[in-house]
């Protein structure tokens, strides 16, 4: 088997999971709350990659000199963006169904150029312009105007967005200086924890053997969605470019429709599923054609 291919089945099972496990996520809620179940999560994630870390980089890291200063300073935004992205999600999954806030989820294809522009004065490629266009449309045909409710939870999903885009800019940044997947996962993970934690104690009540209720969803999100997924992630980058991962890994918003209509009968009718279809042209939209003109990959990347 060819690297190439080995990385691309790698992106393929993320995408899955990553989809999969936004029924856990939706099921997962019964006795615990938001914050809880994000930190339970967070800190199983952790553990998770803790010995992976042990085992293929910790003693390379010795032997490096680093900035501690800037590496701690990154790992916190990482993992503020990262648990502040699964909180959001946790609460618009209470309001709105799987499939709107899976594919309100993966406008972060779209929103990552306009956040690296901001940032750091990266070009945007005209493909961008037409897809958000698309993504409006799609997001329209979407959700549900008339429901406050459900409006305000693909608010929550939008805004979930946002705070994906910032973290795939800022880990970017961030492995340019220090290129340790593994230890960047499992830490963003351990502060993700503690940002979660710090809320669910002050607003929800932590009860141990409510969270023990919700094992089965909890092992799946984080040992399989957070550490497995994560690590596919991190193999898939190794041999691929980052535009045609992004690609494949925005496939997780289809198949969470998929998996929420199936398992917890969340009914697609043909508006939303033109809704889900219409977003997921314009993320591929905006990641394959500035491939085809620069026959590499897109400057925001960069």
């Amino acid at each position: 088997m060819s690297k190439k291919l080995f990385s691309f089945i790698c992106a393929i099972s993320c995408s899955f999971i990553w989809g999969s496990a936004f029924v856990a996520q939706d099921m997962g809620m019964d006795h615990i709350g938001p914050f809880t179940f994000t930190g339970a999560r967070m800190v199983i994630a952790f553990l998770c990659l803790l010995p992976f870390f042990f085992i293929y980089e910790f003693s390379d890291i010795k032997k490096t000199k680093t900035n501690s200063k800037i590496i701690v300073s990154y790992i916190v935004l990482l993992g503020f963006l990262l648990s502040a992205g699964m909180c959001l999600q946790q609460f618009a999954l209470l309001r709105t169904d799987v499939a709107n806030t899976a594919v309100f989820t993966i406008l972060y294809v779209v929103l990552v150029p306009f956040v690296a522009y901001f940032l750091f004065s990266k070009n945007i490629h005209w493909s961008i312009w037409p897809s958000v266009l698309m993504c409006l449309l799609g997001g329209f045909l979407l959700t549900e105007l008339d429901d406050v409710t459900i409006r305000a939870g693909d608010t929550l999903s939008v805004i979930n967005a946002f705070f994906w885009a910032f973290h795939i800019v800022f880990i970017s940044k961030f492995l340019r200086i220090f290129n340790y997947p593994i230890t960047i996962a499992a830490f963003q993970c351990l502060v993700g924890a503690v940002v979660a934690l710090v809320p669910a104690y002050i607003f929800e009540e932590i009860v141990f053997s409510n969270i023990l209720l919700e094992w089965k969803e909890l092992f799946y999100v984080g040992v399989i969605s957070s550490g497995i997924a994560f690590l596919l992630q991190i193999y898939a980058q190794q041999n691929l470019n980052p535009a045609p991962v992004a690609i494949i890994l925005s496939l997780e918003g289809a198949i969470a429709a998929i998996f929420g209509w199936i398992l917890l009968d969340q009914f697609l009718n043909e508006i939303k599923i033109l809704g889900i279809i219409v977003i997921l042209i314009a993320v591929i939209f905006a990641q394959i054609v500035p491939l085809r003109n620069n026959k590499s990959k897109p400057k925001f990347y960069n």
